[in-house]
């Protein structure tokens, strides 16, 4: 059981930003969301990402390519419900102008935020 209380956080980084949508670059985005995810769950944390509800969800409704309108419905929106059922956020990653909604959302709600992993209790 871990010394503090465990947290749902919701791992914000970029996921289109600065891959021109090259599937290989926003897999990599992804994969380091992922990464984060795993650490914050190994310190007793309920770890989530958008993605993780997002994607399955706009594969389903028939969505032909990323930033289509099916797209568009679903993506951020998830991020944005998933955050208010959070205790927290986690930045991660270069500039993203969904991942910075995402922390502004956050605070707005009175959310932990966090720019590190080593800032998360349990984490450091």
């Amino acid at each position: 059981m871990p010394a503090s209380p465990s947290l749902m956080i919701l791992v914000a980084g970029p996921y289109r930003s600065g891959t021109n949508d090259d599937p290989a670059k926003i897999a990599a985005n992804v994969h380091a969301m992922n990464d984060m995810a795993l650490a914050l769950f190994r310190a007793g944390h309920l770890p989530v990402l958008g993605e993780w509800y997002a994607l399955p969800l706009i594969e389903h409704a028939g969505s032909r390519q990323i930033g289509d309108e099916i797209f568009n419905e679903i993506f951020h929106p998830v991020a944005r419900r998933l955050v208010a059922r959070c205790d927290a956020c986690l930045r991660i990653g270069g500039p993203s102008k969904g991942a910075d909604e995402m922390v502004e959302l956050s605070r707005s709600l009175g959310k932990q935020i966090f720019f590190s992993l080593k800032d998360v209790p349990g984490c450091g």
